[in-house]
């Protein structure tokens, strides 16, 4: 599959059917994670791979009405980054998100990225703090968001060209869309 046809194609699913994706699928996704750029090759992200159905079931209130596909989902991958080794963490962070996500759908497989970073979890404590309780990720290590992974129950029909704002882009300075 060419790439454009992967970001063409990608969606966030959040309904997973609960069968199982295999460990090559899993292994693959955590390689993209760990091929992505960081700034200086610091590489301050962790990841934390949860497969245990009580788990994630328990993981799924870690937000307040926006995580719970993670209780019918496959496995999820927690990003969580030292703070103290890059003052740009939560863009490569982004980064390892991004890439994950890219490819899971590249394999058919679905996923959704859940923002954990500044958020609230069901029960009034941080969404980290909360994981923090559930995974065992020390005070200096931070949450930056999690990649819930599955079988698609429902794949959206992929994006066109023609659906994106062209506008979006400016030329030599904001404001000018038409290109010289």
């Amino acid at each position: 599959m060419e790439f454009l046809d992967v970001l063409k194609k990608r969606r966030s699913i959040r309904q997973y059917i609960g069968e199982e994706i295999s460990e090559e699928q899993l292994q693959m996704v955590l390689n993209a994670g760990l091929l992505s750029p960081s700034s200086r090759s610091i590489r301050p992200w962790e990841l934390i791979v949860v497969q245990n159905k009580d788990t994630l079931k328990e993981m799924s209130e870690c937000r307040i009405g926006s995580a719970k596909m993670l209780a019918n989902a496959s496995a999820a991958i927690v990003v969580v980054a030292d703070t103290e080794k890059s003052d740009v963490w939560t863009e490569d962070c982004s980064i390892v998100m991004s890439n994950m996500h890219l490819m899971a759908d590249s394999l058919g497989l679905g996923s959704c990225w859940i923002q954990g970073r500044l958020r609230e979890a069901s029960d009034g404590q941080t969404t980290e703090d909360y994981l923090r309780r559930i995974l065992g990720y020390p005070k200096e290590i931070h949450l930056e968001a999690i990649l819930s992974l599955g079988i698609p129950a429902v794949h959206p029909e992929g994006h066109s060209l023609t659906d994106i704002p062209e506008n979006k882009i400016h030329y030599e300075k904001y404001g000018n869309t038409e290109m010289l």
